[in-house]
């Protein structure tokens, strides 16, 4: 396979136009991200079908006309979100038609999970040599076993994406998978969510509305702070540290020195805006505070959360299908939570894609309306199978 190295502006328009003239490429990167707000971009790779280019972030000031090219085709690659989220961090823009071949094996029965290299053995007949796992992609010049390995990480990638359509298309799934790929083309699915990054902070559970407000305007100052100075949040301040702040709802600064773990460099730098956020988060109007998160199910309701999730499982073995993929846990606490009646009613509440909805939503309205039981069947002849009974 022929390889290109773009490495300057001239040659990064001149691979733009190749794309754009493309109807599809494959795609993979390499980054690091330890130390920085957004994944920084070491390595990208793009393959062609009669060759491949390695670019080279570190060298190249604006890759902003590799995304904008990358919009107008088809975009390949394996297990894509962390990939495409960089691009949604650094550019705003991601690809518009997206397939991930890690997502459509799944629908022939691989799992959510499956590897690059079991996928291209299992498909292409062909083992990767995956040496450079570990690498640090940071270092110049590129080794020559850190160019083959950038290569093989994308080779295979359209001749595989050729194969699992074929396959889909026999096993009647080729619409489902591609539902599922073009959600990976929705760049709201890159962004967090505001309003609710205080969720994320262990100990919300325990916090009372006020302090949730303080708590919220506390995490949306470090997310701007990390932001401006493209750090990790946790290396503004940490997790604990936030939390406890929100606990202790000082109003001096006298008060921050009973945090143990806030030192006297951290309260000199950021003490004044650290007291700004909280007096932001005491002055929140009581009817316009933060949810609280919602509370465990209870004992009944995780009972009929479970006995939805038995359906579900024994409907995605019959499909060879995960049951993740099938429907996400979250979505049957919540309809054992709001207890939704009515047909139309469970379907909005389990709110999922349209293939989902087709395969579970009729079996789940039977179990929850009473007209179906669970049976168990094949335990005397160790093979226990659960049905739904009419």
């Amino acid at each position: 396979m022929t390889v290109t190295m773009i490495a300057d502006a001239r040659s990064l328009d001149e691979l733009c136009e190749r794309i754009r003239a493309a109807n599809r490429v494959g795609i993979d990167t390499e980054f690091h991200s330890e130390r920085t707000y957004a994944a920084r971009l070491m390595v990208v790779q793009i393959a062609f079908e009669d060759g491949a280019a390695i670019v080279d972030p570190l060298t190249i000031a604006d890759l902003s006309p590799l995304a904008g090219a990358l919009h107008e085709t088809t975009v390949v690659g394996h297990a894509l979100s962390s990939d495409l989220k960089i691009f949604a961090d650094r550019f705003d823009r991601v690809p518009r038609t997206v397939f991930d071949c890690q997502v459509a094996a799944a629908f022939l029965g691989y799992g959510m999970q499956v590897s690059l290299a079991d996928l291209v053995r299992d498909v292409q007949h062909v083992r990767l040599t995956k040496s450079q796992t570990v690498s640090d992609w940071s270092t110049r010049p590129l080794t020559a076993r850190q160019i083959e390995y950038l290569v093989d990480d994308v080779a295979h990638l359209l001749p595989m994406h050729d194969n699992l359509l074929e396959r889909l298309e026999r096993a009647g799934r080729r619409d489902w998978a591609q539902e599922e790929c073009a959600l990976l083309a929705n760049i709201d699915r890159y962004r967090a969510d505001a309003a609710k990054l205080y969720l994320r902070i262990p100990g919300v559970t325990k916090m009372n509305r006020r302090e949730l407000g303080i708590l919220n305007e506390l995490v949306q100052w470090r997310d701007r702070v990390a932001r401006e100075r493209d750090l990790p949040p946790k290396y503004v301040l940490s997790d604990d540290v936030i939390a406890g702040i929100a606990s202790l709802r000082p109003k001096r600064e006298d008060d921050l020195a009973q945090l143990r773990r806030l030192d006297a460099g951290a309260r000199r730098t950021h003490g004044t805006q650290i007291l700004a956020a909280v007096a932001r988060g005491e002055q929140i109007p009581d009817d316009e505070l933060p949810p609280k998160p919602a509370k465990p199910l209870g004992n009944a309701r995780e009972t009929l959360a479970t006995l939805m999730s038995v359906i579900v499982g024994e409907i995605a073995r019959d499909l060879n299908l995960p049951p993740s993929l099938l429907v996400p846990r979250a979505a049957l606490e919540r309809v054992a939570r709001e207890i939704p009646v009515g047909t139309q009613a469970l379907e909005d509440c389990l709110d999922l894609s349209a293939w989902r909805i087709g395969v579970v939503a009729e079996p789940i309205a039977r179990l929850l309306s009473g007209e179906s039981s669970l049976r168990v069947e094949g335990y005397q002849t160790g093979d226990p199978k659960i049905h739904l009974s009419p």
